[in-house]
């Protein structure tokens, strides 16, 4: 029954606020507020209200603490504002605090959650927008969502706009929030902030004066420039080029242009960037002018780093020179291919298996040497078999025996990289396997070095 009766009390506050409005918004010239956008920061005290209810505004006063803004919760707001009249603003809000709400009949909680206010209120100005301090009252409707609980209220309250530059207004105003719903509380909103306008003013229409009627300026060559503004007044030509003509549209009047038939750049003379070198690379990018080159090289040559004859793209060792034939990499001495073709004929397996004989070992440990102080070095090592047995048996073989010596150069330090193994069975014969000796040589493994 008591809610009640506040709400009757504050239908009539309101009707009161709007029938005032009504009144002196019949007087004086059109001041009405462009729209506007506000941004505001705002303090909302639970405290004083409850005191107010509670111990009445004579003990708040006396305590001298309802203004002290540590007992508030800070937050910030939006606000959409437009004149209705002279003397009359509707304002909309959106606030935002994180705070512990005091929920009638619920406990407070330890941890802050977010309060959600949204307000339209109607602003009654003592004065019209065009003074600079504005006294109002403002009154209206409003909700709240905190948590999970929903609330409306009513807003109260009084402020002052301040007509700061170009209707750009400074607002103070102060509320009371008085709840129409069981969830809510009451409590004092403050809020200071800036509005500005996001209409232009409207301009008055200019004044329109008559033009006497004059004798028609000549153009003799019928290009749109007056004669007397026209460069050339007996050639068609272009406003931009003071009624010159441009046959390549390079933007320089032929004229002027010492490329008059193919668009250039004012830098040129008129003409195209050149390309001395005629390489398809104008100059302005081409990093050799006068070699021709690539564009992914910047206009140069493909490059020789190591100044053997062998552009980088093809060789496989840019910082040593080598001839072509082997790719731009050093020749290998013969020497040393000599010493592991020797090594290759001396590796031998247990009969019928990849297993290295012991008597392989120095063979191949004299590779092994050879490819640790030549760290460039790569061997490729490649199984055969002679004809005896099926062909899927002696293609295992050889890749097994290849594997076998890749697998004790690796034991010996060399990295695996460097080494390719392959077998091959019984495909590439060197002796007839008709023969116990051309079998023999057959069943052979060989070994080669590259640089690259």
């Amino acid at each position: 029954m008591l809610r009640l009766r506040k709400l009757t009390f504050m239908k009539k506050i309101l009707l009161v606020f709007l029938a005032l409005g009504l009144f002196v918004t019949s007087f004086g010239q059109d001041y009405k507020k462009r729209p506007s956008f506000g941004v505001h920061f705002v303090f909302n005290d639970f405290r004083t209200a409850s005191n107010l209810r509670s111990a009445g505004l004579a003990s708040v006063l006396k305590s001298k603490e309802w203004h002290k803004t540590h007992y508030m919760n800070a937050g910030v707001a939006v606000s959409y504002i437009q004149g209705l009249t002279n003397y009359i603003d509707f304002s909309g809000s959106l606030s935002g605090t994180f705070l512990d709400y005091p929920v009638p009949g619920k406990p407070l909680r330890s941890d802050r959650s977010f309060l959600l206010e949204g307000a339209a209120t109607v602003n009654l100005k003592l004065l019209t927008d065009n003074y600079c301090i504005n006294p109002f009252v403002t009154a209206g409707v409003g909700a709240a969502k905190y948590r999970g609980y929903y609330s409306a209220f009513i807003p109260v309250g009084l402020g002052i706009q301040l007509n700061i530059f170009d209707e750009v207004y400074g607002l103070l105003n102060t509320q009371y929030r008085m709840p129409i719903t069981e969830n809510g509380a009451y409590h004092f909103y403050h809020s200071v902030g800036i509005a500005v306008p996001v209409i232009s003013k409207k301009e008055p229409a200019p004044v329109v004066v008559p033009i006497p009627v004059v004798e028609a300026p000549k153009d003799r060559d019928g290009d749109g420039v007056l004669d007397v503004d026209d460069k050339c007044p007996d050639v068609k030509g272009l406003a931009s080029l003071q009624g010159c003509p441009d046959r390549d549209g390079d933007g320089i009047a032929d004229g002027d242009d010492k490329c008059p038939d193919v668009a250039g750049l004012a830098r040129y003379q008129g003409c195209p960037i050149p390309d001395t070198d005629k390489d398809g690379i104008n100059d302005e990018v081409d990093k050799c002018p006068v070699l021709p080159g690539f564009a992914r090289y910047q206009g140069c040559p493909i490059p020789d780093t190591d100044g053997d004859g062998v552009n980088d793209e093809e060789d496989k060792c840019i910082n040593e020179k080598g001839p072509a034939s082997n790719f731009g990499c050093p020749v290998i001495d013969v020497v040393i291919i000599d010493k592991v073709n020797r090594a290759a004929k001396n590796i031998f397996f247990a009969t019928g298996s990849a297993k290295l004989l012991a008597k392989s070992f120095a063979s191949l440990n004299s590779v092994v040497a050879i490819l640790k102080e030549n760290p460039t070095y790569k061997v490729t090592i490649d199984g055969h078999t002679d004809d005896v047995g099926k062909d899927e048996m002696n293609q295992t073989l050889s890749d097994n025996r290849a594997a076998s010596v890749k697998v004790y150069f690796v034991s010996k330090g060399i990295d695996e990289s460097r080494l390719t193994s392959t077998g091959y069975g019984e495909s590439k014969p060197i002796a007839d396997n008709k023969t116990a000796a051309g079998k023999a040589k057959n069943r052979r493994v060989e070994m080669a070095l590259k640089n690259y």
